[in-house]
């Protein structure tokens, strides 16, 4: 933990970690050469039984076979589509692309013929590489669609058809010379707020912002990382699996999070480590309610992407007797920008996503003058660093506005900085709500509604209305059904009136990204039409 003491809500980057100028490629040659005997990565079943695995030196080998087949069918630079589960055949082609000199596009494997079409035409792709068939989403007929008439795209692969992804069209053609500063991968928004845009990663960015993130996390050789977070999402294929690369340590790779699966892999494989999203812990809880196992084996679980409920931490302390630390990042800065340290308080983990990774400025600055605040007031977070994107792809307009002339991101999101540099996210600027000309940000009221017992997820959306404007409405889950009065008085005891919701909605779950994150505009959409949650009355 810094031991720092600011006077305004700016942290200065602190020089505690080295910044490798390294591709991915030459650092997994590096590590295969260094632990060639090392387990790198183990396929999971879908019934959570291990099926295959590799170890440094023969994951090397396969993605440096892999590499020289594509490297005789594609030239340096080019952007290839991988439209896949979290199978091993995915993580061979991030390796794969990386030694080459490609760059790697990823694509929900949920996509539907619009959304993969555009991915595939905005990143101006020649080649898709997918599977046949997943969860009932029938992608070899889909991806037919979405090329029709594609004059670019010049190669469609299995992934499952060894012939065909290891061919080569010439012999013993040389790789190209890749570099640092190189893109390796194009990660699309998730699209929390609508329309993705695709953000331009290089392998200096990716591998250097999963090994600070996995060195906060104090990872080792010995330990062993539960990877359910999707591939084509940076908590995947980046903090996950470079992660795991930077510590030259075991990755379990799991298609799908299931919680009885987990509980059994975290027995069976002794899991030290995870990202998980808080459902997912909650999930896991109830699981190991209902079949206890054997969890002594987990040090660090850090989540995001939604308030920890104090309850939450209390009880992932308690029963599975590991650390649980909130985080803090978006795909742009590649992804994490902050984490809780080790030592983190219970307030700190609850209520901050921790202090700035090290190697990236942070400042709070207001959404008018762009000037950096006072300690806590909100404004809008923005970073600098080594980990930024190169740009949007082929968006000028929109990466002028998200990077400035002074190299600051603009994240996008509202919150606070302490004299310690802590973190407090609010909402984002998007999401903010304007109830009767007054300010109000959605993640303020939300972690203080998620300490309410009856409350298990909440998210904090506001709804437009003739008279203020917007309202602020409380869309929750919860395994009873509260009185309005009761969710009411808690929410006063906690903070002033202007804040509490007025519109209380009960709801089974909530609209997802595939990264796990509330569609808070597709929640506004189903609820105005009528079709989401009961009413609280």
């Amino acid at each position: 933990m810094y031991e720092v003491e600011l006077t305004n809500s700016y942290f200065p980057a602190q020089d505690d970690a080295d910044i490798r100028d390294i591709t991915i490629g030459d650092f997994l040659q590096e590590t295969a050469n260094a632990f060639p005997d090392n387990v790198a990565m183990v396929d999971i079943d879908d019934n959570g039984d291990a099926c295959s695995l590799w170890t440094y030196k023969e994951l090397f080998l396969e993605a440096e076979k892999l590499s020289t087949s594509l490297s005789s069918r594609f030239q340096k630079g080019e952007k290839v589509v991988v439209w896949a589960p979290n199978i091993p055949q995915w993580v061979f082609m991030e390796y794969a692309c990386a030694l080459s000199g490609l760059v790697l596009v990823t694509a929900n494997p949920s996509f539907k013929q619009k959304e993969l079409c555009y991915v595939i035409e905005q990143s101006g792709a020649v080649g898709l590489f997918l599977i046949p068939e997943y969860r009932g989403n029938k992608m070899d007929e889909i991806a037919k669609e979405a090329i029709k008439g594609n004059e670019l795209l010049r190669e469609v692969t299995d992934l499952y058809d060894r012939d065909k992804l290891y061919s080569t069209n010439k012999e013993n053609e040389p790789r190209a010379k890749v570099y640092p500063s190189d893109p390796a991968q194009i990660q699309y928004t998730s699209g929390t707020t609508g329309f993705p845009k695709g953000a331009v990663l290089t392998h200096k960015s990716l591998l250097n912002n999963a090994k600070i993130y996995s060195e906060r996390k104090q990872i080792s050789q010995e330990s062993v990382w539960s990877n359910f977070m999707p591939l084509f999402h940076t908590a995947g294929c980046a903090t996950g699996t470079l992660g795991c690369l930077a510590a030259a340590c075991k990755m379990l790779l799991i298609k799908q999070y299931k919680a009885d699966i987990f509980a059994k892999l975290i027995e069976q494989q002794k899991v030290t480590i995870c990202f998980a999203v808080p459902t997912m812990l909650f999930d896991l809880l109830e699981s190991l309610k209902l079949k206890p196992r054997d969890t002594s084996s987990l040090e660090v679980i850090s989540t995001g992407g939604a308030p920890v409920p104090p309850e939450l931490v209390t009880r992932v302390r308690e029963r599975l007797g590991c650390h649980l630390l909130s985080a803090f990042g978006q795909t742009e800065h590649s992804p994490m920008i902050s984490l809780n340290p080790i030592g983190a308080t219970l307030e700190q983990i609850t209520k901050t996503a921790g202090q700035p990774l090290p190697k990236t400025e942070v400042s709070i600055r207001s959404t008018d003058t762009n000037e950096v605040l006072a300690l806590g007031e909100v404004g809008e977070i923005c970073a600098r660093s080594y980990a930024i994107m190169s740009c949007y792809n082929d968006n000028p307009e929109a990466t002028k506005k998200t990077i400035d002339n002074e190299g600051w991101l603009h994240t996008g999101d509202l919150g606070t900085m302490d004299k310690n540099g802590f973190l407090t996210i609010t909402g984002r600027v998007k999401d903010m709500i304007i109830r009767g000309g007054e300010n109000h940000f959605p993640a303020e009221i939300e972690a203080v509604l998620v300490t309410n017992p009856d409350i298990m997820q909440v998210a904090v959306v506001g709804l437009p209305d003739e008279k203020w404007g917007e309202v602020i409405a409380a869309f929750f889950t919860s395994e009873t059904t509260p009185k309005k009065e009761d969710l009411k008085s808690h929410a006063r005891n906690h903070m002033s009136a202007q804040k509490t919701p007025s519109i209380w909605v009960k709801v089974g779950d909530f609209p997802l990204t595939g990264s796990g994150k509330i569609q808070k505009f597709e929640i506004v959409d189903r609820y105005v039409k009528g079709t989401y949650g009961y009413v609280i009355n």
